[in-house]
C-alpha cells in the first residue's frame, strides 16, 4: 500500500511539473487590409518564421517599409514573412481609411508583404496577440515599426524597438538562425 502511494504521488508530481507548450503567438486570427477576409495567422503561417511589426503610414520611421519588402521577398522562399500590422496608437500617424493605408504603402514604398487590419498595439484595448507578445517579451511596442521575431515553432525569438532597422546585422542574424531550424513536426 505505501509502495502504490509512493508511485501515486510520483506520477502526480511528474504530471505538475510536466513542461507546458508554450503559446503559439500566431494562434490568432486577422482580416487582411481593406479586405472582408480573415486569416488563421498558424494556418497561414505556421512553420515560418515571422517578423510582426506594427506600422504607421505618417511616422518618421515609415521608410522601413522598404526594408521589411526587401527582406520579405528575399527571405519567403526559405519561409520566412514580415506581418504588418498598421497602427494609430502614437499621435494617431496612420490613416483611418484602410483603403488609404493599404494605398499609400502600395504606391509609396511598393509592399506586398502581408498587411492587416489596423489594430492597437498597446494599453488595455491592445489586440490579444500584441497582449500576449507584450507578456512574453516584457516589451510592449514604444512606438511605430517595432519589431517582433517569432521561429518555426511558434516561440518569440526577439524584439526591437523602432529605432533598430529591420536590416540591422543583429536582426538579420537573428532570422538566419530561426531559419536554419528544423521545421517543426506537423501537429
Amino acid at each position: 500500500m505505501t509502495l502504490m502511494l509512493a508511485f501515486t504521488a510520483l506520477a502526480g508530481l511528474a504530471i505538475a511539473q510536466a513542461p507546458t507548450a508554450p503559446p503559439r503567438v500566431l494562434d490568432h486570427e486577422f482580416r487582411q487590409l481593406a479586405v472582408r477576409e480573415s486569416v488563421n495567422l498558424q494556418d497561414a503561417y505556421g512553420g515560418d518564421v515571422v517578423l510582426i511589426v506594427n506600422t504607421a503610414s505618417k511616422c518618421g520611421f515609415t521608410p522601413q517599409y522598404e526594408a521589411l519588402e526587401a527582406m520579405h521577398a528575399r527571405l519567403r522562399p526559405r519561409g520566412f514573412a514580415v506581418l504588418g500590422f498598421p497602427s494609430g496608437d502614437f499621435r494617431e500617424q496612420e490613416f483611418e481609411d484602410e483603403a488609404a493605408i493599404q494605398e499609400f504603402c502600395t504606391l509609396t514604398y511598393g509592399v506586398k508583404f502581408p498587411m492587416f487590419q489596423k489594430v492597437r498595439v498597446t494599453g488595455p484595448d491592445a489586440t490579444p496577440m500584441y497582449k500576449q507578445l507584450t507578456e512574453i517579451t516584457g516589451e510592449a511596442p514604444g512606438w511605430n515599426f517595432h519589431k517582433y521575431l517569432v521561429g518555426r515553432d511558434g516561440r518569440v525569438l526577439g524584439q526591437w524597438g523602432s529605432r533598430t532597422k529591420p536590416d540591422d546585422p543583429q536582426i538579420l542574424a537573428a532570422i538566419e538562425r530561426a531559419l536554419d531550424a528544423p521545421r517543426p513536426a506537423a501537429r
